[in-house]
């Protein structure tokens, strides 16, 4: 069985795969895996993302677009 998250499938990947999780906010953690919400695709840490399959986190949901009224 293959492991797609570690080793030569990450090396590719900006700095390894590696940087901050928009969930939890830690630094220099694997950030490969892809949640999507709202429509806009977020890739997060492995704890994260079985926090938010747990359902114990939710995904920082970005603010909505203001619409501007055209005079």
């Amino acid at each position: 069985m293959s492991k797609p998250h570690r080793g030569r499938s990450i090396r590719e990947l900006f700095a390894r795969g590696r940087g901050e999780c928009p969930v939890c906010k830690r630094n220099n953690v694997k950030i490969i895996y892809e949640q999507e919400a709202s429509g806009q695709k977020f890739k997060i840490c492995k704890t994260c993302r079985a926090a938010i399959k747990n359902g114990t986190k939710k995904l920082p949901v970005p603010p909505a677009e203001e619409v501007k009224a055209e005079a």
